[in-house]
């Protein structure tokens, strides 16, 4: 039986950038993946980017309302590859789930855990409860701890409120991951309990 693995971790720990890779490696073998983004994420439009440069053009383009089952095509296909997962809307986490378990294809997503408000997105509370393998992807904080959380920034400062979805780049938003302390101190603005 195939696994429902859910890769996640901070911003800037290489999350799209390892899933580029996974899909590499299953086409340099000849076994065919299907990427898919949920569309919300406008970040390089039908494509995903890396902060580095390397993108590659999603298979599907998933918007809110889509059907997991009528929108992906399961034909021959390896693996399914989903990039910020964290979007997805909790019927779509729970198809994916249902594809590896009943159609015995791996399936792979990849997102954040938290907000910036450090509360569970939509689509990562149904990933952290289906997932057969969780993955913490590690990136680091300033300061050189590891970071778990992701304070954003607007116009280069930190903010506490807002919509729970601000895509990096646009609107003057930008992320910053950070460890637990660097999150309490710059982002709550506490320094002393």
């Amino acid at each position: 039986m195939a696994k429902f693995i859910f890769r996640y971790g901070a911003m800037n720990c290489g999350k799209t950038m390892h899933l580029l890779q996974t899909a590499h490696n299953y086409n340099e073998n000849n076994l065919n993946v299907v990427v898919i983004k949920p569309a919300i994420d406008a970040k390089g439009g039908t494509s995903i980017v890396t902060r580095i440069g390397l993108k590659r053009k999603v298979d599907v383009l998933l918007k809110a309302k889509d059907d997991v089952m009528n929108k992906v095509n399961l034909n021959n296909i390896a693996c399914i590859l989903v990039d910020e997962a964290q979007f997805l809307q909790p019927n779509q986490v729970e198809d994916l789930w249902k594809i590896s378990k009943l159609k015995d294809i791996p399936v792979i997503c990849y997102g954040l855990r938290t907000t910036f408000k450090s509360k569970f997105f939509v689509g990562s509370k149904p990933l952290m409860e289906l997932a057969d393998d969780l993955e913490e992807l590690v990136t680091i904080c300033s300061c050189g701890s590891k970071a778990k959380f992701q304070g954003r920034k607007v116009n280069g400062e930190f903010v506490t409120d807002g919509a729970e979805v601000a895509i990096d780049g646009f609107n003057n938003v930008t992320y910053e991951p950070l460890c637990g302390k660097c999150y309490i101190e710059k982002v709550m603005g506490i320094h002393e309990v």
